[in-house]
């Protein structure tokens, strides 16, 4: 049910205005997101410095172009109305309160009540909906009761109903239950006409100002009157009834001849003094919301609506306007003519058309756009070419005549079209094409294709100079055509020897009647007589040396340029060139080798756009001569709740000069780090402008033009600072230097009583170390004389020393000596011991030898006794029984007694040790030992000793009983350990 309203009612607004402006201002929406406070705002006003308020649903809004913030009521209420006194004062009226708010000492707007100045018997009251200034009086009205404010005294007035309270020509009028329309006169309320005259249930919502003495009166449904002295007509046009159904809320004086009506049910209208309509804003022009609250026209004429829901800023004086012709489709702009009294725009969708009055400003000529039939989609070129209007479409080339549209070739899209001849109308016709150049030639009004045509590249980008033709792709390079009268065109590649055409951005125009080529590399212009490029002077000294994608000269000689989405112009009409650009376009116009611009007069320069065209009246432009407001909005210290130092506002002007002198605010050292943020309250130029800071005693000049509009300075030293900050615009204009100081304390180590109790102290430490001084030397006197004394006994201590030295020495060299003989013994005992190492050689070698001799008798005796066996020799021969004695003794018993001899030589009598030991020992035994310690074999000790392994092994056995060894001991060891324990 509510869209179905919805639809009804926006069918039958646009039923009743079918025709807005061309063109329409600027729209800055301000959600409540953004100034982060409640939806509705009932009033709008605007102080001397420029900055704007804003009766919120949560308190007071205020806002310098760059920070919002919000001030809030004691009970937490609503602001309903607001105005600014004549003693600079914000009075307010809210649910039951009404009050003001002025700077405190630290900049803060601060909240006074001014309910205790009303007598108490009168303090119920509910919303105060209008807060009317008069001279030194301030009036407030609630619904039953109004509430004058004079001398720190407030008088009431009751009546059942009080339903409007204004001004007309500087007297208070207001409209009473039963009373119509009154005037305040000398302290009471008189009537101001005949009560018969005017409606007596009309519910007047506002009283503007006109010329002369009269003033528009609004109601809500009982249509609109004239006010002239005290006379009242009603001012009843077709335009005026169309608004009165709308629900007129509000209105406010743009100028002499413009008024801004707001409705709860369309927006708002801008009529003139003879109740026609100049222009509508609306939701679907841009406003958040049809049902607005409030209207204020600042001091540069634009426009501040307070929604239901939101604020709009409207920059209804700015020289730049918004064109969009598919109205909320919003489509990129892409070409734009007038041609034959008619407006003509391309877009991404097609070609629109829209009719044109005889009016300087384009813009406020209302008209409506009206999509041509044809084809749908990319429109690249819009010319006039041989008195016809042509169209250069991704479809192919088109002639656009009667609100329709006439294919020419639908062979490629087409980029731009240009005769071949300066006679009108030429014959031959150039078209860049997305193959090349076509030529079509012009007989009888007809365009005709005769499929000639050169083609090399996409060609959107070409230039004539007589018999060439030259064609620029953005990053293949560059080609001439040698045009032939359009016959038998040919084309080459340019031959790039001189290193000018860049990898990207190559673009052609003619420019001054120089074909000019710019690129990465810069500026380059066709020179005739050598048949090449080269670097144009001329160009350098009046463009900005930036690579340039797009050129277009006007009427009037100027160049207008795009580098980088920034839209400048090359103003060439006074003495010296100046450039001039336009930062409210930055990065929102058309780009990507797309741009496009159409100075059609220096009112109206049309130029492309992301969603439609802007429209730009140069002339206004170039000639914003205003002052450029700064002020410093918020001085706080980084990093601290609660922190701001200076809230930006001054009781009186000269109070900033006294704060700058006398009145600096001293910040702890504790708290050095000091945040600013500054603002220009120049609000239709808030892209444009930017600002540059610098902090005295610390910064070492001004910063750069910047468009932040913040600084912090942290870890300051202590001292006195004065921080400085100014604005500029895109013309260099510069505002004033707003300017505050402080002064950052010293830490307490470093205050002057700290330096009293430092020079205390140092006299303290002063008078101490005289002190300690001579009792030093008292104590040195006293410590020379122990020392003399202890000198002598030192020395008597020296000679002890010396003496006990001697002594020592003594002692030394007997140690020394003893030393020496121990050595010396050492050194037998190790001559004895190499001999004793040679003698167990020499005695295992015989050892050794011995084995080896009784192995080889053994072996005869065995050969020998064979040898009897198997032969016939007589075995009981005394030959041979000589010949075995012989085998038999071998003097064995004396060996034996020359090895005992040598091995108790060598080993310390370790025999007669043994025997004198065990003398149960026997000869056998002795032998077994002497064999073992000498770390024998079994087997050898068998072949020395003529027996068999078994029978030495029973020889250790019997051994071991004798000896008394317990099993867990090894024999060998035993013997080799017994002479190193007897001894």
């Amino acid at each position: 049910m509510r869209k179905l309203l919805l639809t009804i009612t926006c069918l039958g607004f646009m039923h009743g205005f079918a025709q807005n402006t061309i063109a329409l201002p600027e729209i800055i929406n301000y959600q409540k997101q953004v100034y982060n406070a409640g939806t509705q705002n009932w009033k709008i006003a605007q102080d001397k410095k420029g900055i704007i308020y804003a009766a919120n649903d949560e308190g007071l809004l205020s806002f310098d172009g760059s920070f919002w913030k919000k001030y809030t009521l004691p009970a937490g209420t609503g602001v309903r109305s607001l105005a600014i006194g004549n003693d600079g004062r914000i009075y307010i009226g809210s649910q039951g309160e009404i009050g003001y708010f002025e700077p405190g000492r630290n900049g803060k707007l601060q909240y006074r009540s001014l309910n205790d100045l009303i007598p108490e018997n009168e303090k119920d009251f509910t919303d105060i909906w209008d807060v009317v200034p008069v001279g030194n009086e301030v009036f407030f009205r609630s619904y039953r009761k109004i509430f004058q404010l004079q001398n720190d005294k407030i008088t009431v007035y009751g009546n059942p109903a009080w339903s409007f309270l204004g001004l007309h020509q500087h007297k208070l009028i207001s409209k009473a239950w039963q009373k119509g329309l009154l005037q305040f006169q000398n302290g009471t309320w008189v009537p101001f006409s005949k009560p018969n005259f005017f409606p007596e249930k009309a519910e007047i919502t506002a009283i503007v100002p006109l010329t002369g003495d009269s003033s528009l009166l609004l109601t809500k449904h009982h249509g609109s009157y004239i006010l002239h002295g005290e006379e009242i007509t009603p001012f009843n046009t077709p335009d005026m009834r169309l608004i009165n159904e709308k629900n007129p809320y509000s209105a406010a004086v743009i100028d002499q001849n413009q008024i801004a009506i707001i409705t709860n049910l369309a927006g708002c209208f801008v009529i003139n003094n003879k109740g026609e309509l100049i222009q509508r804003l609306s939701k679907v022009d841009g406003l958040q919301s049809n049902n607005i609250l409030s209207v204020f026209i600042d001091r540069k004429k634009n426009i501040w609506l307070g929604l239901d829901n939101g604020i709009d800023f409207v920059a209804y004086n700015n020289a730049i306007k918004h064109i969009y012709p598919d109205y909320q489709e919003h489509s990129a702009g892409k070409a734009a003519i007038i041609f034959r009294n008619n407006l003509y725009i391309g877009t991404s969708n097609g070609v629109y058309q829209s009719a044109l009055a005889d009016q300087t400003d384009i813009g406020l000529i209302k008209s409506k756009f009206e999509l041509i039939p044809g084809p749908k989609g990319q429109v690249w070129n819009l010319s006039e070419l041989n008195g016809q209007l042509v169209m250069g479409h991704n479809d192919g080339f088109f002639v656009i005549e009667n609100k329709s549209t006439r294919m020419i070739d639908s062979s490629s899209g087409f980029w731009t079209f240009m005769p071949l001849s300066n006679v009108t109308p030429s014959p031959v016709v150039i078209a860049g094409t997305y193959n090349g150049l076509n030529f079509y030639n012009y007989e009888k009004g007809r365009f005709i294709n005769p499929e000639i045509h050169s083609h090399f590249e996409s060609a959107r980008f070409v230039a004539l100079d007589n018999t060439i033709a030259w064609a620029a792709h953005p990053y293949k390079g560059l080609y001439k055509i040698s045009l032939n009268g359009g016959v038998n065109p040919t084309y080459t590649a340019y031959k790039d020897t001189k290193g000018i055409v860049s990898h990207n951005n190559n673009h052609i125009f003619k420019i001054k009647s120089r074909v000019v080529l710019s690129n990465d590399k810069g500026i380059f212009e066709y020179n005739a007589k050598t048949g090449d490029f080269e670097p144009s002077a001329f160009l350098k000294k009046i463009l900005p040396d930036v690579p340039i994608r797009y050129m277009k000269e006007d009427n009037n000689g100027n160049i207008w340029f795009v580098h980088d989405r920034h839209l400048g112009v090359s103003d060439l009409s006074g003495k010296q060139p100046r450039i001039i650009y336009f930062p409210e376009l930055n990065n929102r116009i058309i780009g990507n080798g797309l741009e496009f611009i159409y100075p059609y007069n220096s009112h109206n320069i049309f130029i492309a756009a992301e969603e439609g065209f802007y429209l730009i009246d140069y002339d206004q432009y170039k000639q914003f001569k205003e002052e450029i407001p700064i002020q410093i909005s918020d001085v706080r210290i980084v990093n601290k709740n609660d922190s701001t130092i200076f809230g930006g506002y001054f009781n009186k002007e000269t109070e900033q000069q006294q704060l700058m002198n006398e009145e600096v605010p001293k910040i702890q050292y504790a708290w050095n780090s000091i945040h600013f943020d500054y603002a220009s309250p120049l609000y239709g130029k808030q892209s444009s402008i930017e600002y540059s800071y610098y902090l005295e005693d610390f910064d070492n000049g001004w910063s750069a033009w910047s468009k932040k509009n913040e600084k912090d300075y942290t870890y300051l030293s202590p001292g006195t600072y004065t921080f400085r900050v100014k604005a500029r615009t895109h013309e260099g204009k510069e505002s004033v230097v707003a300017a505050y100081r402080f002064t950052i304390l010293a830490p307490w180590y470093r205050t002057s009583w700290a330096y009293a109790v430092y020079t205390i102290l140092a006299m303290l430490f002063i008078y101490a170390i005289y002190k300690w001084q001579k009792k030093k030397f008292i104590t040195q006197q006293q410590r020379h004389d122990e020392e003399r004394k202890r000198m002598a006994y030192l020395h008597q201590l020296e000679i002890e020393k010396h003496q006990e030295e001697q002594k020592q020495l003594m002692y030394l060299h007997q140690l020394e000596l003893e030393r020496n003989e121990k050595e010396i013994i050492r050194l037998q005992n190790e001559k004895l011991q190499s001999e004793i190492q040679v003698k167990n050689t020499e005695l295992a070698s015989t050892t050794f030898n011995l084995v080896q001799k009784g192995e080889m008798l053994m072996k005869v005796k065995e050969e020998f006794v064979r040898m009897k066996k198997s032969s016939e020799i007589d075995k009981d021969t005394d030959d041979y029984k000589k010949i075995l004695r012989m085998l038999g003794d071998d003097k064995m018993k004396k060996n034996w007694e020359q090895f005992a001899m040598h091995f108790d030589k060598v080993h310390s009598n370790f025999l007669v040790s043994l025997k004198n030991t065990y003398p149960y020992l026997t000869a056998s035994d002795l032998k077994l030992c002497a064999y073992l310690r000498l770390n024998l074999t079994s087997k050898e000790i068998a072949q020395i000793m003529n027996i068999t392994i078994k029978g030495v092994e029973l020889g250790r056995h019997r051994l071991r009983k004798k000896l008394g060894i317990q099993p867990d001991v090894n024999l060998v060891n035993f013997l080799l350990n017994f002479h190193s324990e007897i001894h």
